[in-house]
């Protein structure tokens, strides 16, 4: 297991380190001064030979292994650095000092600063938290620094957080969207993820598996290979690096991989990539990456980790609530408004219910009136229904503490169609064909009244568990 090696010059450094409560993974070590008795601080060794590769080398670190130098003087500090890099010339270090600033530092990719004389423990876990992420962005740098292109690959229909992350790490490269391009093998197609991409800039290109032989390096961002298949293209079993908050899966290997089960969302890996690296975020990556956390947590609602209301927290102070509103609230087509005014001329909430019957529409304006049409007084649940092609499609919407809207969907559609979803949110598809087949026409009315005797039923009869 690794450990960090914490070396403090003089005593006084050290018993200030002592009073937060050392960590049992901290080897404890300190440099007397020349003026200062040699009396031991608590729990502390002297490190013998002073700041010497030798003297270090004693301790026997390992490359995992992490430091933390904690002094106020700037030829103490400069000296440790190098004599440590003699061992390890990609060490992680922090270095904790109230006086010095980072050009008192010397350059070093994964060297880190902080205040520390007003931390407590918890902040100096934070500060080795934020240099752990520190190395691993040193690590994906050098490993895709010297690639003429890198393609960072998306899921099919990449969702936000997806968009947000890539987007992220291509602004953390410090690439354009010549040399690493965010790709994937099919269009983004919900109107929400369309208008993330539309209000950021974000442009998405759909490839074939083919043309990831164009790509010096392969990078998949908030997907891992089985998604696209029990046989994915050969070069998708070898990515560089993976990003990921989803469960491990095998088949196969990557030079790089940060996959972080307990998180909700991907996009909170990469705002800590941004914290670690203390890289400004704009108004625009803010606003994505915010988003991206809050559609993945259903608004930090779902497989919420303490480390996504960190990130959300941290992104809130920057985004553009302007912007935000814009993703969020998709402009509707004319005719998607004038269906709209069409269905709410009758629209009637019964038990709860309130079911809006569209008629012949773009398939994108469904969730967004699904959306509008669970504001009206005394609903809890809405239904927005179209026409699209040769189907019924039909987008839901709750209030969240009732029935799971996925189970309730799976319930109406049984027999005739296909549909799920999560427990505030879901979507059904029943062919035109098979509804007239059980229920005679397919005009408003009858619409109407088949799905609310149907949401009605599986309502009452989904069980108990909320």
């Amino acid at each position: 297991m690794a450990r960090r090696i914490i070396i403090c010059d003089g005593a006084e450094s050290a018993r200030l380190w002592s009073r937060t409560g050392a960590d049992e993974l901290e080897v404890l070590t300190w440099i007397p001064r020349e003026d200062e008795s040699r009396a031991r601080p608590s729990g502390f060794k002297i490190l013998q030979g002073g700041l010497e590769e030798e003297a270090i080398a004693k301790l026997e670190p390992t490359p995992e292994d992490e430091y933390a130098l904690v002094s106020d003087d700037g030829p103490w500090t400069r000296l440790a650095v190098r004599e440590i890099r003699k061992l390890d010339k990609g060490a992680s270090i922090l270095v904790l000092s109230d006086s010095l600033t980072e050009d008192d530092l010397p350059e070093h990719p994964s060297l880190r600063r902080t205040g520390w004389k007003t931390l407590i423990r918890d902040d100096i876990n934070e500060e080795f938290g934020h240099l752990a992420n520190l190395q691993r962005v040193v690590e994906i740098r050098e490993l895709l620094g010297t690639r003429e292109k890198v393609g960072i690959l998306l899921q099919p229909d990449p969702d936000p957080d997806g968009i947000a992350s890539a987007y992220a790490l291509r602004y953390l490269l410090g690439r354009k969207r010549t040399t690493a391009p965010l790709m994937s093998f099919g269009q983004v197609q919900r109107p929400e993820n369309q208008a993330l991409c539309d209000a950021i800039g974000i442009e998405v290109r759909v490839i074939t598996p083919e043309e990831l032989n164009e790509f010096d390096a392969l990078v998949l961002v908030d997907v891992q290979p089985n998604v696209f298949g029990d046989h994915p293209p050969e070069r998708l079993k070898q990515p560089d690096v993976v990003i990921d908050h989803h469960p491990e899966r095998p088949g196969y290997s990557a030079t790089i991989k940060d996959l972080r089960v307990s998180y909700g969302a991907t996009a909170s890996i990469l705002t800590e990539y941004l914290r670690a690296t203390k890289t400004e975020v704009n108004a625009k990556l803010a606003t994505a990456l915010l988003y991206g956390i809050k559609s993945d947590t259903q608004y930090l609602g779902r497989q919420t980790s303490d480390r996504d209301m960190l990130s959300f927290a941290y992104l809130h102070a920057s985004h553009s609530p302007a912007l935000l509103r814009r993703i969020e609230r998709p402009a509707l087509p004319i005719d998607g408004l004038k269906a709209l005014g069409r269905a709410l001329a009758t629209t009637d909430v019964r038990d709860g219910i309130n079911i809006l019957v569209l008629g012949r529409v773009r398939e994108d304006v469904i969730p967004q009136v699904a959306d509008m049409a669970l504001q009206a007084e005394g609903a809890e649940w809405s239904i927005a229904v179209g026409t699209v092609g040769r189907n019924l499609v039909f987008s839901v919407r709750n209030v969240g503490y009732v029935r799971a809207a996925g189970d309730v969907v799976r319930a109406v559609v049984e027999g005739l169609g296909v549909g799920g979803g999560h427990r505030s949110m879901a979507k059904g598809i029943i062919p035109l064909k098979a509804f007239r087949q059980v229920y005679g026409r397919a005009d408003r009315n009858q619409i109407r009244s088949a799905l609310y005797d149907a949401f009605v039923r599986a309502i009452n009869d989904t069980g108990d568990e909320f």
